[in-house]
């Protein structure tokens, strides 16, 4: 029978004295009592309650993303949004507390591995990472070796997971995304002239198009063009949004990360070419980048497994600890954070798993109860195949007035 667990979002009628377990950052501090009460705390109930679970003690939980440079974005988001589950699970003051060490990749595999090798030298027992797909596959390899738990907020290529047991996922992988578009294109824009720009030496991007491309045609969709570009030509979009344009195309598929986006949106707003257009996780976060004009991206649709916009309790309440904590919207890879604590918290009591045991003992039990989970949280109601890949719903979302918003039938 599978292990249900509900993250439900509550405020606390009474003040918590609790210490916080939390040492963020580009080093390698020893954790600091931090909150002394979480009004917002999450209360996690279950069939499992944390009391009564075997598990005890301070595990010490690692977490790799590029918290500065061209992808910090994403890191800084996750990074926060893992530090908010890990207060909160801190405040329950059960058996279990966890201490989490961030380390910076800058969105590179080489510094992604010594940022994995400074959590070994410091006995980590869990990872939630790496944030972008290439550090992750390469950390994940090394990994696998020596038989640390990982789980991934936003590494949603197969390859992240393929033949790694020790290794899952919290986004949609990148096979996923691709049918999720098509699909949801077939259901409400079933008349569109697609076309689709992806970047075709990036396993991400080329990832999701491949799988789009199949779905579109089993669904029956118009795709019209199809352009490429590589990593050194992502300045210049003139000639496929020009192509696009004379096919005919009112729907841009746009499988990438909101840097190139963000110079297709411009790039097309200059030429007065103004289809609709459709993106992927990795386009969230282009809201907050610095020196994009946000109108530029009015209009635009991407799926998402979380908005900042839902009117549910949770997420009003992670909405108001991340402001509070980062003066920003969270966006979904600071919730896909979040959510990869909270699993990694209950397969630790479901394993029944002890701070004194190693690595790879950890490892080997989160293995064994990872496919019985069912984890109700920020992003939706998970679950694990064998494979490490998460099953759950998307959403669509659209950007209008600057936010995130769900669409409406106006």
């Amino acid at each position: 029978m599978k292990k249900t667990f509900r993250i439900l979002s509550a405020f606390l009628a009474v003040v918590l004295l609790v210490g916080c377990f939390v040492s963020c950052g580009n080093n390698t501090s020893d954790s600091e009592d931090t909150k002394a009460d979480n009004p917002n705390k999450s209360d996690v109930t279950g069939t499992t309650d944390p009391e009564e679970s075997e598990a005890s003690g301070t595990f010490k939980i690692g977490f790799i993303g590029p918290i500065t440079g061209g992808a910090a974005i994403y890191g800084t988001a996750a990074m926060n949004g893992a530090k908010i589950a890990v207060d909160e699970i801190n405040a329950l003051n059960g058996n279990v507390k966890l201490e989490l060490k961030c380390e910076d990749d800058v969105h590179d595999n080489e510094t992604s591995i010594n940022a994995y090798n400074t959590l070994l030298d410091w006995d980590v027992q869990a990872i939630v990472g790496c944030v972008t797909t290439g550090p992750c596959v390469a950390v994940s390899a090394k990994a696998y070796e020596d038989r640390v738990f990982m789980m991934t907020p936003s590494a949603s290529s197969t390859d992240v997971i393929d033949n790694k047991d020790n290794m899952y996922q919290i986004c949609f992988t990148d096979p996923n995304q691709g049918i999720a578009s098509a699909d949801y294109m077939a259901e409400n824009m079933p008349d569109a002239k697609i076309a689709i720009i992806y970047m075709n030496d990036d396993i991400y991007s080329q990832g999701i198009r491949n799988t789009f491309v199949e779905e579109a045609e089993q669904k029956n969709l118009s795709v019209v063009y199809e352009g490429t570009f590589t990593k050194d030509t992502s300045t210049d979009f003139t000639v496929q949004l020009t192509a696009a344009k004379s096919k005919g195309a009112d729907l841009i598929f746009l499988p990438m990360y909101y840097t190139p986006a963000s110079v297709i949106l411009k790039q097309a707003s200059d030429m007065g070419y103004a289809p609709t257009f459709f993106g992927v996780d990795g386009m969230d976060g282009i809201l907050a980048m610095e020196g994009f004009d946000t109108s530029l991206a009015e209009g635009v649709m991407l799926l998402t497994p979380f908005s900042a916009d839902a009117q549910d309790e949770r997420t009003k309440t992670f909405v108001k600890s991340f402001e509070e904590l980062a003066n920003d919207i969270p966006n979904q890879f600071a919730a896909d954070a979040y959510d990869a604590v909270y699993a990694i918290y209950e397969a630790i009591l479901v394993a029944g798993c002890t701070a004194d045991q190693d690595c790879e003992t950890i490892c080997d039990a989160l293995i064994e109860v990872m496919p019985e989970l069912e984890v109700s949280g920020l992003t939706g109601t998970m679950t694990w195949d064998e494979s490490g890949a998460v099953s759950k719903t998307p959403m669509a979302v659209v950007i209008k007035d600057g936010n995130y918003v769900l669409p409406t039938n106006d």
